[in-house]
């Protein structure tokens, strides 16, 4: 997170310099701001409202479904982080690690968490022993370490936010419905809260998770074309299992193995938000995520009543369930007008001297600029349904953008010419051998982003080697 783009005066252009507008948004709104500690950041109030609105969501969804929250320590010894080898191998390069408690040194390094599979395996194996004590259904919200190299405020940080669930079934069959029904939770939040649209699927082995026998994922496009990968769920099989000693006693009394998943989603989703639906005058909220759906903002408000209209208004939308605020604040109109636009509040309520005496206000929309005038006595019936509205129409703005970029390849002289002047996604068949997947990288920069469950069949050759498919895969070059 470089230093030089810490006082942002104007929004940048996403046309001129998208990651210099995502940066200008990021601090304009105050989402958040660079740490004294290299490549971490300081979440503001605006930002951490939008990551306290994501996890109330989400929490819900997941204790829908049986999941009970919980909580891990921060440090793994490095003896229990070796016991899964392709887990170790994996994170190895992004692990930080404690050597000293206080002045002296430790008899053993402790890593500070990049994730908590082994902690969980370590507390099953001590606390699962019989078929009746599962499945265990538990998730922790905390924060996690990882050494990137290269940094950007939400999309990559050294330290982020996140929530990890980590289950443990009986059976096979179980973890696999538990790992699809949990990816199935983030595509439906993603699309219905956040107004986002995720392609569903399967990473390949190459971009599988370390460990796991299998890995799902949620992909978004932003707005500049690249793509986001914006959850995961893995199915863990019985390895670490073993590799843990995790073992119970089934119905017949022999003992067998737990079958494991993981999940998780992190802070990235604010990131995704703000390329996903933002533009030139700032953040474009979704209203059920948005911390503060409406801003009722008086115009001539030294006049005789209308500040106490406008706190009236308040009261109306907030009885009627609206997360509202009254801007009181002794700055003009304008500058208020536009504040609100630049924080993405998805709707304003404005009243003002002629408003009081017509009994009408003024809404005006801010993923469409559309201005409403609505009868006072019909703003608690008319803004919930114009939110819901707005929600809608934000999904189907952000859907018909990435199917616009959506492309397809035959062959890699199409694959290589679209990924230079058509950002988006491709879709292109592939034959299943890495080899191939290895080599589209190295030519275009574009990696496999997943398997989707929903094929398609737009040719019978892999787009590589010419060889016959096995399966349609969407690319992309991803943050």
């Amino acid at each position: 997170m470089a230093d030089d783009k810490k006082l942002v005066k104007e929004i940048t252009s996403m046309d001129e310099d998208f990651a210099q507008w995502y940066t200008d948004i990021v601090k304009k709104a105050e989402l958040c701001d660079y740490a004294s500690v290299k490549g971490c950041m300081v979440i503001k109030p605006a930002g951490y409202a939008l990551w306290e609105a994501i996890q109330k969501d989400l929490d819900a969804r997941f204790k829908a479904t049986g999941v009970q929250n919980c909580y891990m320590p921060v440090f793994i010894p490095e003896s229990l982080l070796q016991k899964e080898k392709d887990h170790v191998e994996g994170f190895a390069p992004e692990v930080a690690w404690v050597t000293h408690g206080g002045l002296e040194p430790l008899q053993e390094r402790l890593c500070v968490r990049p994730t908590s599979e082994t902690l969980f395996c370590d507390y099953y194996a001590k606390n699962v022993h019989s078929y009746r004590d599962l499945p265990q259904l538990l998730n922790q919200w905390c924060s996690v370490v990882r050494w990137e190299k290269t940094t950007r405020p939400f999309l990559r940080s050294r330290e982020f936010l996140w929530q990890e669930g980590h289950t443990v079934h009986a059976t096979a069959e179980e973890a696999q419905e538990r790992t699809e029904m949990m990816l199935n939770v983030y595509a439906d939040f993603c699309e219905e809260d956040l107004a986002i649209p995720v392609i569903r699927g399967q990473k390949t082995d190459k971009e599988k998770f370390a460990g796991a026998i299998a890995t799902y994922t949620i992909e978004s496009l932003m707005h500049d074309g690249k793509a986001l990968q914006s959850g995961t769920s893995h199915n863990f099989g019985d390895g670490f299992a073993r590799a843990f000693g995790m073992q119970f006693a089934d119905k017949d009394n022999t003992l067998k193995y737990m079958h494991q998943t993981s999940w998780g989603m992190t802070t990235r989703m604010i990131g995704a938000i703000i390329m996903v639906h933002g533009d030139d005058s700032g953040l474009k909220l979704p209203p059920r995520i948005a911390p503060t759906q409406v801003i009722v903002i008086p115009v001539q408000m030294n006049k005789e009543g209308v500040l106490e209209k406008a706190a009236e208004l308040r009261d109306i939308l907030a009885a009627a369930g609206v997360r509202v605020k009254l801007d009181d604040s002794d700055r003009r109109p304008g500058f208020k007008f536009a504040d609100c636009e630049m924080r993405g509040i998805p709707l304003r309520v404005e009243i003002g001297p002629k408003d009081i005496e017509a009994g009408q206000c003024v809404l005006v929309r801010r993923d469409t600029r559309e201005k409403i005038t609505c009868a006072i006595a019909d703003l608690a019936a008319t803004v919930p349904a114009l939110l819901e509205t707005i929600q809608k129409d934000m999904y189907e703005a952000a859907k018909a953008h990435r199917d616009a970029h959506t492309y397809e390849a035959h062959n890699m002289d199409e694959f290589t010419e679209t990924v230079k002047t058509k950002p988006g996604f491709i879709k292109a068949m592939w034959c299943g051998d890495q080899a191939c997947e290895d080599k589209i990288k190295e030519l275009t920069t574009a990696t496999s982003r997943c398997m989707p469950f929903h094929q398609e069949k737009i040719g019978e050759t892999c787009v590589c080697c010419g060889k016959p498919a096995k399966k349609m895969v969407y690319w992309g070059i991803a943050y």
